[in-house]
């Protein structure tokens, strides 16, 4: 019985062993099939993506249809007429200003005005004590008399230089008005001690007013005198006021951007009483007439590596002929014509990539893996 129970153990052991090595083998046969379906996987991976590298499209799919289909169009050359509107803003000034000052030292013994009171051209303004100024012609006055009847001719002709100096002497004692105006402002008053040079008060003239803009370099060509203005007050309701080009500078100046600009000087004649020394406006000067510019679409032209400008002209017999041109571009796809052999009505060849052209071909290839070759229409 022992050894009778000794095979059967040893039979199912055996059995056991032989299952196990079974499943082990039935193992390694699925590692080895997963390996080989995974390399096999990269393989062709690796060359679709090197077929669409090298072609743009994959094995399975139609051919590209080519994207250098060019499209020819016609444009012409063309002309248009403009006028030129600068902007102007600034503030007005009076059109003269005084600065009243005496050329004498002394005490003030008359303000013959105050301000906002009209004067006109020679009123005497102020006055400082003048009795010292006075005393001097007097006496002066006597001696001439006295030259005349017993002194030498050298005698009378130094008293008499002498009495010119001390007039006007006398004369400085008095502020007068150089022009017709308004007071604007008064600075002394009577018994005030008063030195020479110092402002006494300021004397304006307000039947016109005048202010002084800046046009840039470029907009000075349209600028000439005479010319008229548009300006526009926030203080006035009535509208634009209208002002004159009345001087130009001989010499520009330079400014902190970089610009050439000129000083020009507008004036208003009979300004309305709202509109004071100070205020500030906004206008335009619209140039005189009409000016008439050729044109052609920025999309004609070509540039080279070197930087020459052409455009391709259609010619009468179909031929075309490339032209080279200078412009200068005015924005939204339009430039103007500076040189070159070129007129307007001419017919411009433009050259452009079609897409619908593109997608027209594709279509219509019937599928073939290479694309059509042939010569190509334009070099760009």
């Amino acid at each position: 019985m022992n050894e009778q129970a000794q095979d059967r153990e040893m039979s199912t052991e055996s059995q056991v062993r032989s299952q196990l090595k079974k499943k082990m083998r039935n193992q390694r046969i699925k590692r080895v099939v997963t390996w080989v379906l995974v390399i096999a996987l990269l393989v062709a991976g690796f060359q679709i993506y090197s077929f669409y590298k090298s072609n743009g499209y994959f094995p399975w799919a139609e051919a590209k249809a080519p994207v250098s289909a060019i499209k020819e169009t016609e444009v012409k050359v063309y002309e248009s007429s403009f006028t030129t509107t600068i902007d102007l803003s600034g503030f007005v000034e009076p059109y003269d200003i005084q600065n009243v000052i005496l050329r004498s030292t002394g005490t003030v013994t008359d303000v013959f005005v105050k301000e906002g009171d009209s004067v006109k051209k020679g009123d005497v303004l102020i006055a400082i004590d003048n009795t010292n100024q006075l005393y001097e012609v007097a006496s002066l006055e006597s001696e001439i008399e006295k030259a005349k009847l017993s002194g030498s001719i050298r005698d009378l002709e130094l008293l008499q230089l002498r009495l010119k100096s001390a007039t006007n002497r006398l004369d400085y004692t008095q502020a007068y008005a150089n022009f017709d105006g308004v007071i604007a402002s008064v600075n002394v008053s009577e018994g005030d001690y008063f030195d020479a040079g110092s402002s006494a008060m300021t004397l304006i003239d307000r039947s016109k007013l005048k202010a002084t803009v800046e046009i840039d370099e470029i907009d000075m060509q349209h600028i000439k005198i005479g010319q008229t203005a548009a300006l526009l007050f926030d203080s006035y309701t009535g509208g634009s006021l209208i002002g004159e080009v009345t001087y130009i500078p001989m010499i520009g100046k330079y400014t902190n951007q970089g610009i050439g600009v000129m000083e020009v000087e507008i004036t208003i004649g009979n300004p309305p009483a709202s509109i004071a020394p100070g205020y500030t406006f906004e206008g335009t000067i619209v140039s005189d007439g009409e000016t008439v510019l050729t044109l052609l679409p920025q999309n004609a032209l070509t540039v080279s590596r070197g930087g020459v400008t052409t455009v391709t002209k259609k010619l009468s017999g179909g031929t075309t002929q490339s032209v080279i041109v200078t412009v200068k571009y005015l924005g939204e796809g339009i430039s103007q014509l500076l040189t070159g052999d070129l007129k307007v009505g001419d017919t411009l060849i433009v050259r452009r990539t079609d897409t619908n052209a593109s997608a027209f071909a594709a279509m219509t290839s019937g599928g073939s893996k290479k694309p059509p070759t042939g010569g190509v229409m334009g070099r760009f």
